[in-house]
């Protein structure tokens, strides 16, 4: 398939906001797309070339792109980093220099889906000594085949950055109206269909891979994935309940647990073999050979999947450390043993999804959590169960839950004992309680150099939900307190290679960090583009386990709006 063919279904998509339509858009793509290339196809309308969970990362930085564009077009670094100015979006910047490009192109050959997806796999092998030069000329010779809307979209890629406004739910409905759809079918057989699919999906994590299986055997071939091992599956969320009491009047006797200020670890165990994954699905094995360790002594199983927060212990005082130190091991890729040593770790297991070749979701909490006791041989102060404390006394409850919190947790999740495990958020399992009021996960989008003291930092950020319809950031406040000096620095070095546009001290930001915020109200606003703002934001903690597409979007703001000031 020619890239151009992709790059006019992209067009398409950036322009129209309804859901349907881009779903219809998808599906008509998908029924096109010749099976052997599906997978790739399916994959590249996420923005990615490879699946969520692999280890495997483009990392190319806005510098090296203006680099490369240069060197495919004639046109100075200096003066494509003015067009990058003017249009915010390097993917544009790109098409426009094509456009007018300096330098005449004797020989091109068209850019075909296989091409784009396996030169931009590339990128992610190339290591070692003289790798910035190979990775720039790579991306040179995509841009210097590319028409000029293609390069819009190949830039776009490799910076994940798409902003086609497709969200999981479309593709995955794309794929059901491509194949697994039939005209006479009910509206009730249609949404089994969905569910199926979602089934899949939530085994698989891989798009490419449910697109092939659906073209190739249909429902009953989703039907019939299973887990395997070394393959992340999606998790189970909770959701946020208005209080101890409310939960309990609903569903009487619950399990109440720790909610602690760590990083959700899922752990799947094949012999001596470990995985760990993060909440979104990130292979973080290598950066936590403890945890690897702990598996390996502390679990009784040949096969397993369990879940648990794993926390960062103080060396000095043995307590807990804010969550903003443990994720400095998420991310590093070198001196792992030296993190080891300096931000040792605690992991405390509470649930099992898997064991020896049988799933668990069907079972309820109650019998899940007999069945994670039975396999877990527990490594005091490292490796545990979560504490927990079944009841149905109010009373006892909040004690249980003052102590997580005089134990620097965030909470306690309340759990419903006869529920099953479901993925993603659902009512009647899982619900958290936190001792502030509803907070938000917003996007960076901006931000101010500071004055004085703070004259060397972005010390000032604008922050942005999501508009799930578009995919666009709309801005909702400034934020400027509750970080230290220490934590003004690093923002400052991340956001710095974020930059996109500068303006005297106002600087706009590739949209990439998420913190989560407390405020103390929302009100309307004409002044930012979502009509609302929040009320002295500030900074509860940087959000490492979530990605732009995952931020809290403009309807939820917009609740928390219309909600204020009602009792109860």
């Amino acid at each position: 398939m020619e890239y151009s063919i992709l790059s006019d279904v992209y067009e398409k998509l950036e322009s129209i906001s309804s859901k349907l339509e881009k779903t219809h858009i998808l599906a008509d793509l998908f029924i096109k797309t010749p099976s052997d290339e599906l997978p790739k196809v399916a994959l590249l309308v996420t923005g990615r070339v490879f699946s969520t969970y692999s280890e495997y990362e483009l990392g190319i930085a806005t510098q090296m792109m203006i680099k490369a564009i240069s060197k495919a077009t004639g046109f100075s670094s200096e003066e494509v980093g003015k067009k990058f100015k003017k249009t915010g979006d390097l993917g544009l910047t790109a098409e426009v220099c094509i456009k007018s490009r300096k330098q005449v192109i004797l020989f091109k050959r068209k850019l075909t889906v296989d091409t784009v997806f396996e030169n931009l796999q590339k990128l992610a092998y190339i290591t070692g000594a003289g790798s910035q030069d190979r990775k720039l000329n790579l991306i040179a010779e995509l841009l210097v085949s590319a028409q000029p809307k293609e390069a819009r979209y190949v830039v776009r890629t490799i910076l994940q950055e798409l902003r086609i406004g497709v969200a999981e739910g479309i593709i995955r409905n794309a794929i059901v109206e491509a194949f697994l759809y039939k005209k006479e079918m009910s509206k009730e057989e249609k949404n089994k269909m969905i569910a199926t699919a979602e089934y899949a999906w939530s085994i698989v994590s891989d798009f490419g891979e449910i697109a092939k299986i659906a073209k190739e055997k249909g429902a009953d071939g989703l039907k019939k994935v299973r887990i395997q091992l070394g393959k992340p599956i999606q998790v189970m969320l909770g959701e946020k309940a208005e209080s101890i009491e409310s939960v309990i009047k609903d569903f009487g006797k619950v399990a109440v647990e720790y909610k602690y200020d760590g990083v959700r670890c899922q752990i799947q165990k094949k012999n001596d073999k470990v995985w760990v994954y993060t909440r979104r699905l990130e292979d973080v094995t290598k950066q936590f050979p403890d945890l690897v360790e702990f598996c390996k002594k502390g679990l009784k199983s040949d096969e397993c999947i369990v879940e648990g927060e794993t926390l960062g212990i103080d060396i000095k005082t043995g307590l807990p450390l804010p969550f903003q130190m443990l994720s400095q091991r998420i991310h590093r890729k070198y001196d792992i043993e030296k993190m080891v040593k300096e931000i040792p770790i605690q992991m405390h297991l509470f649930d099992v999804i898997y064991l020896d070749g049988k799933t668990l979701f069907d079972k309820p909490f109650k019998e899940r959590r007999k069945i994670l006791k039975s396999i877990v041989k527990p490594i005091p102060k490292k490796f545990e169960l979560a504490k927990q404390l079944v009841t149905d006394d109010v009373k006892k409850a909040n004690v249980f839950y003052q102590e997580a919190l005089s134990a620097k947790q965030e909470g306690v999740f309340l759990k419903v004992l006869d529920s099953t495990y479901v993925f993603g958020r659902h009512v009647d399992g899982w619900y958290k309680i936190k001792p502030i009021m509803e907070t938000l996960d917003l996007v960076i989008v901006g931000a101010n150099w500071g004055v004085g003291s703070r004259t060397k930092w972005l010390s000032s950020y604008v922050l942005a939900c999501r508009d799930p319809n578009t995919g666009s950031f709309l801005p909702c406040g400034m934020m400027g307190t509750g970080l230290t000096e220490e934590q003004f620095k690093l923002m400052t070095d991340t956001l710095k290679e974020l930059i996109i546009e500068e303006k005297g001290r106002e600087v706009k930001l590739r949209p990439k960090i998420v913190v989560e915020v407390a405020y103390q109200e929302i009100q309307k606003s004409p002044n930012y583009e979502s009509g609302l703002a929040l009320r002295f934001p500030r900074l509860i903690r940087i959000r490492e386990d979530k990605g732009p597409d995952e931020a809290d979007t403009i309807e939820r703001v917009n609740e928390l709006f219309k909600s204020q000031g009602r009792s109860g």
